[in-house]
């Protein structure tokens, strides 16, 4: 095919708009639009505790923290350890760039378990409540790494393949919007039908984890690995092999949930 049948990524703009020293860029725009969206529809759910509004607030407020605090201390010990071994306030140095998945979930996961204390409610019933609502913010999230043109995919000959810049001459696979539509739309969609319900204790959580590392893992196979990191030996990205223990404990905690057949009811959320 030749490359002038190829799409070619238009000049996009990072940056919105600036006042004086203070530039709006749109990846931090999507995760405000996740984190509005995520509060908009966890109020369609309140009605199903005993919470009030203030504690809604509190939880995701603090669970938005630990997304950007163990998101940017997350890919510096996934992806950049070395670069913090020789310089340790690479760490604070947010503005370059650099937030992990991984490391925001296990962020959300210690906020949950402090707010479940403060709350009077169980880990398990934070992380349920919460789990239909991660979605929201991650496939806004893809959005934000399409639109900086970073992340991009793997080379492709395929009719919707991109040329990027900064990336090459090679059409490569869109795969941010293939993370978008798995990993926020349909992830979404499923945790938010299956969470409709009375559930096992723990089962939504369960699905969460299980259905993000499944998506994640197949999607690494269209995305560029990390240069400085590539493929181990075994022949699988360092996301794929930060998704195995998710699938692993999702599966687990699912049938776990299952096994004690105890949905929760509305009077158990409180």
């Amino acid at each position: 095919m030749a490359e002038s049948s190829y799409l070619v990524f238009p000049n996009i703009d990072p940056v919105i708009f600036s006042i004086g020293p203070l530039s709006v860029r749109w990846y931090g725009m999507m995760y405000l639009v996740g984190f509005v969206a995520a509060y908009m529809l966890a109020q369609k759910r309140l009605s199903q505790t005993n919470w009030t509004r203030d504690q809604l607030s509190d939880l995701l407020f603090w669970g938005f923290v630990g997304v950007i605090l163990g998101g940017r201390i997350g890919y510096v010990l996934f992806y950049q350890f070395g670069m913090f071994l020789e310089d340790p306030t690479y760490l604070f140095r947010i503005w370059t760039g650099g937030m992990s998945f991984h490391g925001g979930l296990l962020g959300v996961l210690v906020a949950l378990a402090w707010q479940a204390k403060r709350m009077n409610a169980t880990f398990l019933q934070i992380g349920d409540f919460v789990a239909p609502l991660v979605p929201i913010g991650l496939g806004a999230g893809r959005i934000g790494n399409f639109l900086n043109a970073e992340l991009w995919g793997r080379p492709a000959d395929v009719p919707w393949a991109i040329i990027f810049p900064g990336a090459g001459e090679q059409p490569r696979h869109p795969s941010q919007l293939y993370e978008f539509a798995l990993e926020g739309v349909l992830l979404f969609t499923i945790l938010w039908l299956f969470s409709a319900k009375p559930r096992p204790t723990g089962a939504a959580g369960g699905l969460f984890l299980l259905g993000y590392g499944c998506f994640r893992f197949i999607v690494e196979y269209f995305r560029e690995p990390d240069q400085h990191i590539g493929l181990y030996s075994v022949g699988l990205s360092q996301g794929q092999l930060l998704c195995v223990p998710m699938i692993l404990l999702g599966a687990g905690l699912m049938m776990w949930a299952y096994m004690r057949k105890s949905p929760v009811q509305k009077s158990e959320q409180s």
